[in-house]
């Protein structure tokens, strides 16, 4: 007996586009889903561009209004996967609309700008997502359960970096298409909103509430030409975060990100330190755990890799033999499953509601960072 599809609508065709298209396409044919995704519209401005998008990923039909997406009947889900400054009027607009409703991070450019957006998804009573990815790589999947089952004991301390450097030549524009990153109007924040992000996100899921922080932030190149206008104008964003945080369960944090460390082009790391045991992941390395366990016996204790790989690790049983590694586009694939399999049990995390913790991190980290104080972060 056929499944009963789940259309989906996706905004957007540009990397990110890219992978929740895949994710859909490949989710069925790895997990049991209670329904089938299908790939019913795809929207975007320049339709040349969003045609041979459609074409290439088996879209149905595309459109060029957001609008007009949101308002088709052959849509059950709203996929958002386009800049930031459009999340906020199209998620709410979906959520009016009756219609499911997915955005790719951060749901606001503001925790104000979010809070409107789960007001809307809450209101229409519509399942809900944001695509935080790095919490479904099966590698930090284990660390979650780790610290869960209590392994690590009391949390001491959570360290997390995430570097780049594809900003530092001043002659780069900010603005438009591929660079809309450097325009604050358009992405809210810089390093903060766009790397940051994650790391709080993956830092709360794994050790709970933020309660304060102390940042500050720099933008190194403070003028650019904009590609829309052909004008210099001041940079907005910033180009490198540091900040300290204090989470609920009392254990102490370091968070650092930039654009500007030559040789790195995604860099992210975490560390947690507990009572019993540490972990280390790295996402250059994504398949794989370092655990050390102070319990172990003293003449063979040290740092161990576990190769993430195994049937009963987190997800992996879904996919090849023991040994073989998946990497970064699984784990979208991932999901775009727990989303699936939630609709007919319980909700799948992280929602609009989680996602809007995390804007509120990132506002005390930039409000910090200009009024030089310890500020809240909840």
């Amino acid at each position: 007996m056929a499944k009963k599809q789940l259309r989906i609508g996706m905004v957007g065709y540009g990397f990110m586009g890219r992978t929740h298209s895949n994710a859909f396409l490949q989710a069925p044919k790895f997990f049991d889903l209670p329904y089938e995704p299908a790939l019913s519209a795809v929207c975007a401005r320049n339709k040349g561009r969003v045609e041979a998008f459609a074409a290439n990923w088996g879209y149905g039909a595309v459109e060029t209004d957001w609008r007009a997406l949101v308002e088709r009947d052959d849509i059950d889900l709203i996929d958002i996967a386009a800049p930031n400054d459009m999340h906020h009027d199209i998620a709410i607009a979906a959520a009016e609309a009756g219609k499911m409703v997915m955005c790719e991070k951060p749901l606001g450019r503001t925790a104000e700008e979010s809070a409107g957006m789960v007001a809307a998804v809450e209101k229409a009573g519509v399942p809900n997502m944001v695509w935080y990815n790095y919490r479904r790589i099966p590698a930090v999947s284990l660390a979650k359960a780790l610290i869960d089952d209590g392994q690590l004991g009391r949390i001491f301390h959570y360290r997390a970096k995430f570097l780049q450097d594809w900003t530092i030549s001043a002659d780069l524009p900010q603005g438009g298409e591929g660079l809309w990153r450097l325009d604050v109007d358009v992405a809210g924040s810089g390093v903060t909103g766009d790397l940051l992000a994650h790391c709080i996100d993956t830092a709360m899921w794994l050790n709970g509430g933020i309660e304060k922080v102390s940042a500050m932030t720099e933008t190194f190149i403070k003028e650019r030409e904009h590609t829309l206008t052909g004008k210099t104008q001041p940079v907005g964003i910033d180009d490198a975060c540091a900040f300290l945080a204090r989470f609920d369960n009392g254990s102490l944090a370091t968070f650092e990100s930039t654009r500007y460390a030559r040789g790195h082009k995604a860099l992210y790391t975490l560390e947690i330190n507990g009572e019993h045991a540490s972990i280390f992941w790295d996402l250059h390395d994504l398949h794989r755990l370092d655990y050390f366990d102070h319990r172990d016996e003293g003449t063979t204790r040290g740092w161990r890799s576990i190769h993430v790989t195994d049937g009963d690790h987190p997800y992996m049983g879904n996919w090849w033999v023991p040994g073989l590694a998946i990497g970064y586009d699984e784990s979208f694939v991932h999901q775009a499953a727990d989303f699936i399999r939630g609709l007919d049990g319980d909700a799948a995390a992280p929602t609009f509601a989680d996602a809007h913790r995390t804007d509120k991190v990132t506002d005390a980290v930039l409000k910090s960072a200009r009024t030089g104080q310890w500020e809240a972060a909840s």
